[in-house]
């Protein structure tokens, strides 16, 4: 009895880790399409990727975009035939437990140097969307306080630890 309750479990795990990996395989797909069609200037099929309530958030701290907003500020980029070139590093991928929703972080080689972000899709009439994307820049832990010199307004008092 040990024996099979051992080897159902192990088929159970290999299929639940071949369907995630599955999985990975199409969202990867699909968002390195996404980051293809920027840097093919491919408006398109990057906004077609967007869902209509889609929320891009931006590096600057005022760039909170509705899917809308988005489109109107990066469509005369795309229609000069030059946007950004943002090349996945690393990228790995979460689920909710009817699989219909993902998350993801991944690390993006970009012209600001190494990026970050998040997002999240959804699986809506069998087609996945971006429903919301955060990007950042990254600022090595030993050039923190250099950054913080840079930004910070002269009006302002210095940083304090």
């Amino acid at each position: 009895m040990r024996k099979i309750t051992l080897i159902v479990l192990l088929c159970f795990s290999i299929s639940v880790g071949y369907a995630q990996n599955k999985n990975d395989a199409k969202l990867n797909k699909l968002l390195d399409n996404w980051h293809l069609a920027a840097t093919n200037a491919n408006g398109e099929a990057f906004f077609g990727f967007m869902a209509a309530d889609c929320i891009y958030i931006g590096t600057d701290a005022s760039e909170r975009w509705t899917k809308d907003e988005f489109v109107k500020f990066a469509k005369p980029y795309f229609d000069k035939g030059k946007a950004w070139a943002f090349t996945p590093i690393e990228r790995k991928f979460y689920y909710s437990k009817n699989k219909k929703t993902a998350w993801f972080n991944e690390t993006l080689n970009t012209w600001m140097g190494v990026c970050r972000s998040s997002g999240v899709l959804e699986k809506t009439s069998g087609k996945w969307l971006l429903k919301h994307y955060h990007l950042s820049v990254t600022v090595p832990n030993e050039k923190i306080k250099d950054f913080i010199e840079l930004v910070e307004k002269k009006d302002n008092p210095p940083h304090q630890e």
